[in-house]
């Protein structure tokens, strides 16, 4: 896309230097020639003003040089006789005016052509040169502005991507362009909803879970007790029963466990401090906008084993919570313990009411209006 948008630009750029620039080379062109003819008539003119009023006088050879340009051919004729040649030979190909006095000589002034072309060569080259200067000015602009548009659309998408892998973070990042920021507040919302929609699913698959571990436990009980009874077929039945009970909870088991593995499945080794890094430059803006500060404290070199998606969106959120209900400074910091890495969120702000410390992690609480679902 960055390529297209360049070439485009470029292409506009070119189209617009030649319209603009041939008519502009050919109109500078004419004007040199143009003025070059207009010299060499005025010159004449002078050179006839000086003789007719000096008539009959030898003609003063220095006065007359001085009426002509440099680089000029000054020719007197009486009745096609030149009595008079000041300057160097213009030779064949030369721009020529030519002036005769009423009862008088005829005055020529010449040029040679090479001169003027010449000067028409070093105009053209100016402004082929600022045409050049254009393009290369509108080759920048291209490039700036296909990157403007180019990077926040790779940073949607690889948000989209995210959003697709598991990673419901939200981000206040935006753009100041309205239809990349509409797509961010959609991303955000639409984030906010499958969390949400997520961790009822899972909610629900642990209150079922335990609700029919309980059911069964109290059900084997009661068949435990009929297995007591003195009646062979009836405790036949009874050990029956409760093999498919224990089989049915053993299911139930293998169920949770199967669905604990399928959230883990997307582990892998994560350098903490690049991702950790990477959720601060999220988050700067955010941070920015309360005057606020972040500070970094990460072991080098620090790895661990986690789903990125996860990580990030667990991390994210507690920056976030921290930029929104804390002050000051927000630190995060990250370490080893003996078998586990541990990554801490503080700020400087009054922290969480003492009369919500214990129900903090049960869910639905929350002390600031939230969902309470983390």
């Amino acid at each position: 896309m960055r390529r297209r948008l360049l070439l485009s630009a470029l292409g506009v750029a070119a189209v617009a230097i030649f319209v603009l620039g041939v008519p502009l080379l050919i109109v500078t062109v004419r004007l040199i020639g143009d003025a070059a003819r207009n010299d060499l008539l005025r010159e004449t003119q002078n050179v006839q003003g000086y003789l007719s009023s000096h008539p009959g006088d030898a003609a003063d050879r220095d006065a007359l040089d001085r009426l002509v340009g440099r680089g000029r051919q000054l020719t007197i004729s009486q009745r096609g006789n030149p009595t008079l040649q000041l300057g160097e030979p213009s030779g064949a190909h030369a721009i020529v005016q030519s002036e005769t006095v009423r009862g008088g000589p005829t005055v020529t002034v010449s040029e040679p052509l090479g001169d003027v072309r010449s000067t028409q060569i070093r105009a053209g080259l100016v402004i082929a040169g600022l045409a050049l200067v254009a393009a290369v000015a509108a080759a920048l602009v291209a490039r700036y502005s296909a990157r403007r548009l180019s990077v926040p659309l790779l940073q949607v998408a690889d948000r989209a991507a995210d959003l697709g892998a598991g990673n419901f973070h939200t981000s206040s990042r935006r753009y100041a362009i309205p239809e990349l920021d509409r797509i961010c507040a959609v991303l955000d919302h639409s984030a906010e909803e499958i969390a949400a929609l997520v961790q009822r699913e899972r909610d629900l698959a642990s209150d079922v879970s335990h609700q029919l571990r309980t059911r069964l436990a109290a059900l084997q009980i009661r068949i435990e007790e009929i297995a007591l009874c003195d009646d062979p077929v009836v405790r036949a039945e009874a050990a029956a029963a409760l093999e498919q009970a224990e089989r049915l909870s053993g299911v139930i088991d293998e169920l949770l466990v199967h669905a604990r593995h399928a959230r883990a499945a997307g582990a892998e080794q994560i350098e903490v401090g690049r991702e950790i890094a990477t959720i601060v430059d999220e988050q700067r803006p955010a941070l920015d906008r309360v005057k606020r500060t972040v500070s970094v404290r990460c072991e080098p070199g620090l790895v661990a084993r986690a789903t990125p998606g996860r990580l990030h969106q667990v991390v994210s959120g507690l920056v976030d919570n921290a930029i929104g209900h804390g002050a000051g400074t927000v630190e995060v910091s990250a370490w080893t313990t003996l078998r586990n890495v541990v990554i801490e969120v503080t700020d400087e702000g009054p922290g969480v009411a003492p009369d919500l410390v214990p129900r903090l992690f049960d869910r639905g609480v929350s002390g600031s209006g939230g969902t309470g679902l983390g």
